[in-house]
């Protein structure tokens, strides 16, 4: 072939760009597995940190068990191993948020719950929060203890906060705060206010807002609020379950099968 003719070198340029193309295609899926991979186990890491827990523990040992609840409070899904492969450790929360916040059917919401063993002998239940912040996406997880009010940790992250500014709700200090608030006061749910100006004292929902980082404070607290008004129906649920009297073994539990009338 002639190398000075026009053709060939658009037959030239059409085979590098198709090697290039093939060399790069399979440098990616070479490279994808990786990168689920440590996506899944930062993602590990974070959980594990909203109940306290540093990159030490086990998440296998602290998170046996994660269940997947609409927008009613039913649980329609289930997992008591591989958790990380489960339904509810791989939805995405950024297509739930978009759901709700389009007032979707709450049936066809799901919502992940992750079931934490924690080394006290107590379990946490972790929610998850997602929402828009001032610069990109901010997440995070919410745990509450058993009496699903008190908030036994949180962990936050953001995909592009101002450094030193917005990006400060990742930080330890920040989610320091929300350790021991209360989501409900006298059985009346009211979330968490992250208050420009700084908590009151005493406060047991109130948490400092970012100094310098207004919106970002104003979008969690937003975000916070719309993910756990989304889990009521199955929070409710939870604690009606645990404010129900257990028998008493070998007591007998009148009913009206148990009832005689004269």
């Amino acid at each position: 072939m002639d190398t000075n003719k026009n053709s060939y070198t658009i037959i030239y340029s059409i085979v590098m760009v198709v090697i290039v193309a093939a060399v790069l295609a399979f440098v990616s899926l070479s490279l994808k597995d990786k990168q689920n991979e440590n996506i899944s186990n930062e993602k590990q890491q974070y959980l594990l940190a909203s109940v306290g827990l540093g990159a030490d523990a086990n998440f296998a040992e602290v998170i046996k068990e994660a269940v997947v609840v609409d927008g009613n409070g039913k649980v329609v899904n289930t997992a008591t191993s591989d958790i990380a492969k489960s339904e509810a450790f791989n939805i995405s929360t950024s297509e739930q948020t978009a759901l709700i916040k389009n007032g979707a059917p709450k049936e066809e919401l799901r919502l992940p719950v992750f079931i934490a063993d924690l080394p006290d002998g107590s379990k946490a239940y972790i929610f998850s929060a997602y929402g828009a912040g001032l610069w990109g996406p901010i997440w995070g997880w919410v745990s509450l203890k058993t009496d699903l009010s008190t908030i036994a940790g949180v962990k936050f992250d953001h995909s592009g906060e101002t450094p030193g500014l917005g990006a400060e709700i990742a930080t330890p200090k920040f989610a320091g705060q929300f350790t021991g608030k209360e989501m409900f006061n006298n059985g009346e749910f009211t979330s968490i206010a992250i208050v420009k100006g700084g908590a009151k004292e005493g406060s047991t929902n109130e948490v400092d807002a970012i100094s310098g980082g207004t919106i970002t404070s104003k979008a969690l607290d937003a975000s916070i609020r719309m993910w756990m008004e989304a889990y009521l129906p199955y929070i409710k649920s939870l604690q009606a379950l645990a404010a129900t009297p257990m028998p008493i073994e070998g007591e007998v539990v009148e009913t009206t099968d148990n009832i005689q009338t004269n």
